[in-house]
């Protein structure tokens, strides 16, 4: 019996979620400066899900002959 493709890769277990927690959409909407303190936490507007980078790694940047003579 083969073994079933979502479990060969711990990494692949972790999912995106398409809806944020009730604290979570507060925080952004502070962030935004769209949410008030007196406002009622059961009428909240939609807000967008970050799209997360999912492992991704971040390239390098090279370090050019200048850059380095200008940090010493």
């Amino acid at each position: 019996m083969s073994l079933d493709q979502s479990l060969k890769r711990g990494s692949r277990l972790v999912r995106a979620r398409n809806v944020m927690k009730r604290a979570e959409r507060i925080a952004k909407l502070t962030d935004e400066d769209r949410w008030d303190e007196s406002k009622s936490v059961l009428g909240i507007p939609k807000t967008k899900v970050p799209k997360s980078t999912g492992g991704r790694k971040k390239k390098k940047k090279e370090k050019t002959e200048e850059e380095t003579e200008e940090a010493k």
